[in-house]
This record gives structure tokens, sequence and C-alpha cells, in this order.
């Protein structure tokens, strides 16, 4: 499109168009003045075209003068450079355009950071000047790969049979999850709506109301804190249900849309085209974890058993096993020759991290065990953590002992420390996989309260009859993760739709009849008026882009992310509101002490 600001866009001119005048607007991305010659880097959202002025033209001198990010409009001719001064990491790196003149188009005021650099700069600072942060080719970048995977994937949800529907933003508050934003109602006073921490029940209430396949890049809204790869307030995800379908037919969807995404925007490999599943009892042991990261080889192993032995003299260990602690242990390939300080630095990394160390021991040829804690283990009892574990001689053998939980957290974090020194995680891999069987219900360490472990929606595993409702920790529900790299993308589950078995399961957790119909009477209703069985899922949009851009943070890939504190810098939220604001919702607010 040709109008009084451009002919073309600052990444389109090429040889072919060597002679021709052209328009070009956009910002001053650098200058370099050779005193008689003045390069100008112009910038707009396509790319950068080199423009020269030379001293005998009368705009020289202005230009000179120019503040850097001006948004300047150019007349010139498009000229070929020298063979010495082409810049192959462009694509306009073969022309340049001799400046006739220019025109301000809008004035800069000084920087506060550099805008033609992506060096690391103090997140305050990106964030209250998000507007200029976001020219910075990468998170400029980032910011089109987001779009980009958007509407693929929209795209892809449509050739796959799936309906968009929008669902409300205001709804009602929920007991379950993370805390709710409340708005508070001015047509009803002292009531408030909730944003929808994800749009869970209305999803449910589209496929009974007798849609197949619904899908919406949908807004969540979850007052949590951040982390790296958790957005504090608002995030989006890829909301999607199904009717009359199993968990494998989720699984084929998800899979077919995550290969095909990642394919089309990534050169590195997947290790999996299908990807494996892996039950939530068997992630816990091997990884610590229910987000394995694949790509790391370590594996934890179990050796409690070995503590019962006579000729095992490891009596701290045998002490703590006695009175119901466990041990694992992660064993390390062939790492005989490592320096005594690579095995201390893990022990003293582990007590850094607020666990009581980690004892190690390498087996050596005689099958003896050579380091602090080898000398406890005779020959017969090597032989057998060797086979429990599949360890073999070269190898060393890191071991931890604690109480269930607080065992999963360290060699979960050690598994992935140990890998990291040993340089054994390919970062040119997307390792997908999914964690299946969850427990329906999880016991409150600190009230011994019987909770929902996952999603309170969910289907329970088994017949319904033969279900045992008296040992409810023994229940597993048809709950499902997905995760790549260490980071989980998506919970998903098949849907409990039968009001009567909701009602038992939610009595189990502690909630009545009539809490269930009050909380999620929209919900119960509707599933008393003839629901198909169906399920879902909703990876996170944010999180998939992070991973594509090959991010480390969740901000690099938001266009005006919130800081840790759930502010934004740049528009002053969460703000004051006015008396005349607050009489009118019928909110009054307490003075600080």
């Amino acid at each position: 499109m040709t109008n009084k600001y451009r002919t073309h866009n600052c990444n389109e001119l090429r040889k072919e168009h060597i002679g021709n005048d052209v328009i070009l607007s956009g910002w001053i991305n650098k200058k370099r003045d050779h005193g008689n010659l003045l390069f100008i880097d112009l910038r707009d959202n396509y790319g950068v075209t080199q423009c020269i002025i030379d001293k005998e033209n009368s705009n020289f001198g202005e230009l000179e003068k120019i503040q850097l990010e001006t948004v300047i409009r150019v007349d010139g001719k498009v000229v070929n450079r020298s063979n010495e001064t082409i810049n192959k990491e462009i694509k306009t790196g073969e022309i340049e355009v001799v400046i006739k003149k220019f025109k301000v188009l809008g004035t800069c005021k000084e920087l506060p950071l550099p805008v033609f650099s992506d060096q690391e700069y103090a997140e305050e600072i990106r964030l209250k000047y998000r507007f200029l942060d976001l020219r910075r080719k990468k998170i400029h970048e980032n910011i089109i790969l987001r779009s980009k995977v958007i509407s693929f994937i929209r795209n892809q949800m449509n050739k796959l049979g799936f309906l968009e529907f929008q669902t409300p933003i205001l709804t009602s508050s929920s007991p379950e999850g993370a805390r709710d934003f409340l708005v508070p109602s001015r047509l009803n006073p002292g009531k408030f709506y909730a944003l929808p921490q994800a749009p869970q029940q209305f999803k449910q209430l589209i496929m009974v109301s007798g849609f197949d396949k619904y899908f919406q890049i949908a807004p969540c809204f979850r007052d949590e804190d951040a982390r790296a790869d958790r957005s504090p307030g608002e995030f989006y995800q890829l909301d999607l249900e199904m009717s009359f379908v199993e968990q494998e037919d989720i699984f084929n969807v998800v899979e077919k849309l995550l290969v095909n995404t990642f394919k089309e925007f990534s050169n590195k490999k997947l290790l999996f085209n299908k990807f494996p599943r892996i039950t939530y009892n068997e992630a816990m042991l091997k990884y610590g974890s229910d987000k394995p990261d694949l790509r790391n080889p370590l594996i934890i192993n179990d050796i409690t058993e070995i503590f019962s032995r006579d000729d095992v003299t490891f009596e701290i260990f045998k002490k703590l096993v006695k009175s119901g602690s466990i041990v694992r242990c992660i064993v390390t390939k062939n790492t005989k020759d490592k320096p005594r300080s690579f095995f201390d630095n893990i022990d003293k990394w582990a007590k850094e991290q607020g666990a009581s160390g980690l004892a190690y021991f390498t087996i050596e040829k005689e099958l003896s065990g050579k380091g602090p804690v080898g000398k406890f283990f005779s020959k017969e009892s090597l032989k057998e953590i060797m086979r429990l574990t599949g360890a073999e001689v070269g190898d060393s053998i890191f071991l931890a002992c604690s109480k269930k939980k607080e065992l999963e957290k360290i060699t979960s974090l050690a598994r992935d420390k140990i890998a990291q020194d040993l340089d054994l995680i390919d970062n040119e891999i997307f390792a997908f996989c999914w964690v299946v069987d969850y427990p329906m219900f999880e016991k409150d360490e600190m009230t011994n309260k019987i909770e929902f472990s996952h999603n309170p929606f969910s289907m329970p595993q088994g017949e319904i009859n033969k279900i045992n409702f008296e040992k409810p920790l023994d229940i597993l529900a048809y709950q499902y993760d997905i995760v790549c790299n260490g980071i989980e993308l998506s919970s998903g589950a098949i849907r409990n739709h039968i009001p009567e078995l909701m009602y038992k399961l939610f009595s189990i957790a502690g909630y009545s009849k009539e809490i269930v119909d009050k909380k999620f009477s929209g919900m119960i209703n509707a599933l008393s008026y003839g629901a198909p069985p169906h399920g879902g899922i909703a990876p996170g949009i944010d999180r998939i882009v992070m991973l594509l851009a090959n991010e480390k943070n969740i901000r690099e890939v938001t266009m005006f992310p919130m800081n840790q504190n759930a502010q934004d810098l740049m528009m002053n939220a969460p703000s004051d509101v006015n008396e005349k604001q607050l009489k009118e919702l019928n909110i009054s607010l307490k003075s600080k002490k």
C-alpha cells in the first residue's frame, strides 16, 4: 500500500529497486556519523533499511542532531551498496537509500533505556516504559511470534472441527483454586462478580447445551504470586472441551495440535511425536515431580529396602528408615574420574536448599564404595543396589533420606542440578509427556483434612458402583497434565457429569449438598437435564510461546505484563478510586492503622 508516509516498508527494498524513488517512514534505530556522511538505520515493524545523507544536503545538520527513536519520513533514491559494505544480517543489506529530504513525524525525548540493543536492563524501567521495551528487536519478534502462534492454533482447531465461542468475563466466585479477582456490583449492592479463573463451568455447560467441540483463546484471572512461568493477574489459555470422548480422544487432539505447532515454529527436534504416558506415582518416584523434564536422562530410584540389611552399617539412614523415612538415590553414569570437588559441591548445594545434604559414593572395580559413605556398604549390598538401580562399576550414587514429600522435593531439584553440572540436557529438544492417573483426593498435612488434589469436577476411575468411597485416598481420577521440558502446559480431565456422584465426592471433601447447590448451582442444575460424557484441557498460550521463543520468563512473551507485585508500572494499576465511585458501589474503605 502506497500513501504519503511510505511506498515500501523498511524490510522490503532489494537490488531490483535500485534507481527507484521511495518514501520510507519509521524510527531512527541507530546513527553513525562519519563526518561528511551520516548513516541512519531506519526501523519499522518489518525491519531495517540503511539511509545515508552527505554534508552537501541542506538537511544534514538537522538530521545530525536528531534524537534516536524520533519518527521520521524519508524521501530518497535506492542505490547499490559497495561489496565491502553489504550487510548479510538484514534482508535489505545489499541496498541503501540516499536521503533527499525528510520530515519529523513524532519527536522523542531522552530515552530511559536503549532500544537498538537487547542488553539486560532493570525490570522496573522495562515495565514502566514497556512501549519502548517492545520496540527492541528480540521482544518485538517474540510478540509477533505470539500472534502467529495464536493464529496458527486457531486455524488448526477449526480444521479439527472445533467451534470457537466466548464465555463470560463477569461470573460468580468459586471456592476452589486460586484467589479470585472480585468486581463489586453497582446494581446489586453488597454483591460481587468474580473474574473467571478459567471458563471451566461454562465450557462444561456448552457441552450440556449440545455443542460437540468447543475452543477459545481464553483470558483467565487469578490473584496469585508471580513466577518465571506464571504471570500475576491474567494469562491466556487454549481452552477446549469435547463431548462423548474418553481420555485418549483428548490426547490425540492435543498431541496433533502441539506437534504441528512446535514443528511449524521451531527447528528444535521433538523427542516424541507420540507422547509417553507416565502415571503420577511413577513421575513422583522417578523424577520427584509431576512436571518431569524428559531431556534429563537421570532417574531416581527407591532403595529403602537396602537399609534393612545387616551388611549395611550406615546407621544414620538406618535409624531414619526405622522411624518412617525412605531412601532414594540418583545414579550418574561413569563419573569415577570426577574430582572430589564435583561431589562435595552437590552435597553443599543440597544443604543450601534446606536438606541435610546428599550422601555419595562411587562403585569401584572390586565392588567397593569409594567416597565418604562407601565404607558402610558391603560387596553384596552394592550388588543389590546395582540390581535395583542399573548402576555399574564406575558409576556414582547420590543418596537422600527423608519423609516422602521432602525427599521428592530435594531429589527432583538434585536431578536437575546434577544434570546441569554434567551437561546432560540437550537444549535443542522438546520432550513432551502426559502425566496421568492423579489421585482424586489428598490429605492436608497440617489439618489432616481430605481435599481435592486437582480438579473437583473430574470423573473418578472405575465402575461407579465398585468405587470404595471409604478409602478416598485410593481413588484415582481421569485427570492428566501435559508437560514439556519440565514445564506444565496444562491440566485437564474427563468431567464428572453425574450429579449424584458429584455430591458424593464433594461430601468427602467436606462440602454439603446445600453448599454444592449454592456454589455450583448453574453446573449441578444443568447436569440434571441430560449431560453427555465430556472432557477437555486448556494448554497455556503464554507457556507455549515461552518455549518456542526459547525464553525462561513469561514476561518476555507477554505484551504488557505486571511486575512481581502484580502492578502495572506503565498504567499505574492498581490505583486509588474516588469517593464518588466507592459510594456508587456501596463500598467504604477502612483507614490504615
